[in-house]
């Protein structure tokens, strides 16, 4: 009989399936909202908190042993505390101005947080990846002008709302970058994830509430929004990031706008225009020169290690 060989999935695999699963989510939970009547703040608080609970539950039944070492505990808590301020903080943005402004400074303040964290190992390609990115998301996502009756305070203190919230997926990203002994990917965002949604849950109640009329369509979005774009991508992230550079790790995220554009022009018949298709060619190609220049860096050189 012949040998097969088969070749491990790599971590930049991983970073795109996560970065194209979280596409779903805007779709998600824009459905999920209107269906259900709920704030983006309760949707929020609902996808980390069941989305972890989701995990956990895939970890008991299949048997598998939770953590026990304190230094496991102390990455998930910390996990859990920069999960819940990510969606804490970018949601705040988003009320205070627009989604389209929140989501282009969270987004691509993002790589580029994470490139001066790393700017010692950043090589050229994934530098010139973060430029196009920039650009291609201003495009895809629209540079928001003219915020009509919002106070220009009101801006500035969204933007420093999306600023902390991209600080605060970069640093998990960076978190994530050194694996913990007796830790993996499914119990760190099983875990922190469930955690962080019980953190959210008080500032939720405090703003918005949480309750709504459940039936099959609202329940089933639920369900999609917690365990695709949740539960699988963030697993998906973590353990991409065990073998992959955080730099790497924040640019794929931006296949989430570049997904989520795509989808809404297919299903919801938004249109793109010329400069918002302009725009995610440039992502596109930001994504593609990063993923190459991990590639050749990653390579061993001949005659080393």
């Amino acid at each position: 009989m012949p040998i097969v060989r088969t070749t491990p999935v790599s971590g930049v695999s991983f970073l795109v399936l996560s970065g194209v699963l979280w596409g779903t989510g805007g779709l998600l939970g824009r459905m999920l909202a209107d269906t259900a009547g709920l704030s983006s703040s309760a949707v929020a608080t609902y996808r980390l908190g069941i989305g972890g609970l989701l995990i956990v539950g895939y970890l008991r039944v299949t048997g598998r042993p939770l953590p026990r070492s304190r230094a496991a505990w102390r990455r998930i808590a910390v996990t859990a505390v920069l999960a819940a301020l990510f969606q804490a903080a970018y949601f705040t943005a988003v009320s205070l101005t627009s989604v389209s402004l929140a989501t282009l400074v969270t987004i691509g303040s993002s790589p580029v947080l994470v490139l001066l964290a790393r700017r010692r190992s950043a090589g050229r390609r994934q530098v010139a990846g973060v430029v196009l990115a920039m650009l291609g998301l201003a495009m895809l996502v629209g540079l928001p002008a003219g915020h009509g009756t919002t106070p220009a305070g009101h801006v500035l203190i969204a933007v420093a709302f999306a600023v902390l919230a991209a600080a605060g997926f970069s640093a998990m990203t960076l978190i994530a970058e050194r694996p913990v002994p007796d830790l993996d990917d499914a119990a760190t965002a099983g875990l922190a994830f469930t955690i962080g949604g019980a953190l959210l849950v008080p500032v939720t109640l405090a703003t918005s509430g949480l309750s709504f009329v459940p039936d099959a369509r609202s329940i089933g979005l639920l369900v999609a929004l917690c365990l695709v774009p949740t539960a699988v991508a963030y697993t998906c992230y973590f353990r991409g990031l065990r073998t992959a550079p955080a730099a790497l790790g924040a640019l794929m995220a931006l296949l989430e706008p570049l997904t989520a554009a795509v989808l809404a022009a297919v299903l919801l018949g938004d249109r793109l225009g010329g400069v918002g298709i302009a725009g995610a060619l440039l992502l596109g190609a930001a994504v593609v020169l990063a993923g190459v220049g991990s590639r050749d860096r990653a390579e061993p050189q001949p005659g080393g290690a």
